[in-house]
């Protein structure tokens, strides 16, 4: 707690600063896991700079780890209340018996970029070439623009291209080296790699679309247990309130992005807006998932990653999503 000067003419004045402090100390400390360089942190940082989280009930902490891997062994573990993870993992957990519940982040999803002078007009254009993939043979958006080849064109893009899987940072440098006819990626680094002079072919919100798919459904977000939110009843709405009071304040605000500047390490104004643009397309939007929605996209992952990716999730457990209205 800091410490306050009082002096004769601002004894009122004292007390309330030592009240808020005092508040403050008594509120509960919300520990979130986070990748270090997650772009998460923004919205986070945002958070805690104006204060969105003290006026909700609880103090923010966020605990910066290396890798997603870490993040979710200290949300097991109990060294970190929250974490962030895609809605298909934490179903997973609660098939299993966990009692994960999930709050909504974001529904940016990662794309299919080409090099910007690439005659590459579709997904047959690329037959016989190399395509870069984060994220590993059971990716998402992988699977998501596998079905999508299939259906549109009967193509099985596993037989008809030449996959190479890598970390994100090594398919954006080798990408944009020109070493790769086309490159999937996560959001943040597609945003790169088109302020970089790629183009997008196609985005998984396209492909999920035409599968008759939800787009709009959050893909990313908290993850908290039922015994945390035991101890803290009203905490999902505090949380949930606060993330969308940073949301509200980056959709709205370009100000407020300038702070952000140096956790985003871009490298030119085009990276800036571009990350800037790309982050506020992927904000869902308030209120509820739509679970009938959720429950489709979920059969489509275990059928095509089978139980590898979801294991006994085959369709949605009930309770997943946070009820925070």
């Amino acid at each position: 707690m800091k410490l306050v000067n009082c002096v004769s003419g601002a004894l009122a004045l004292c007390w309330v600063v030592l009240g808020t402090a005092l508040a403050a100390q008594q509120m509960p400390v919300v520990r979130v896991a986070v990748l270090q360089i997650g772009t998460v942190n923004w919205e986070l940082d945002t958070i805690e700079r104006n204060g969105f989280d003290i006026a909700n009930g609880f103090e923010l902490a966020a605990l910066p780890y290396a890798d997603n891997g870490a993040t979710r062994v200290a949300f097991e573990g109990g060294d970190a209340d929250v974490a962030v993870v895609d809605w298909i993992w934490a179903a997973r957990q609660r098939a299993a018996g966990k009692d994960y519940v999930f709050i909504p982040y974001s529904k940016a999803v990662g794309g299919l970029v080409v090099p910007g002078d690439s005659p590459a007009q579709g997904l047959t254009d690329l037959a016989g070439a190399k395509i870069g993939i984060a994220g590993g043979p059971l990716d998402k958006s992988w699977l998501i623009l596998q079905a999508y080849a299939e259906q549109e064109y009967g193509m099985d893009l596993t037989e008809d291209t030449e996959q190479v899987y890598g970390a994100p940072p090594l398919i954006y440098k080798t990408a944009l080296a020109g070493d790769m006819a086309g490159a999937i990626n996560y959001w943040h680094f597609l945003a790169k790699m088109k302020a970089g002079g790629m183009r997008e072919l196609l985005s998984v919100s396209e492909a999920t679309l035409a599968l008759g798919l939800d787009p709009d459904v959050p893909l990313l977000g908290y993850v908290m247990k039922e015994s945390f939110l035991a101890e803290h009843p009203e905490m999902a709405r505090a949380f949930y309130a606060a993330t969308r009071e940073s949301k509200a304040l980056l959709a709205e605000d370009d100000d407020a992005w300038e702070p952000l500047r140096e956790r985003m390490n871009v490298r030119s104004e085009a990276e800036f807006h571009t990350l800037r643009d790309d982050f506020r397309a992927g904000i869902p939007a308030e209120g509820p998932i739509n679970e009938a929605s959720a429950d489709k996209l979920l059969q489509l992952m275990a059928e095509l990653g089978g139980e590898t990716l979801v294991g006994g999730a085959t369709t949605l457990p009930p309770g997943l999503f946070a009820e925070f209205q």
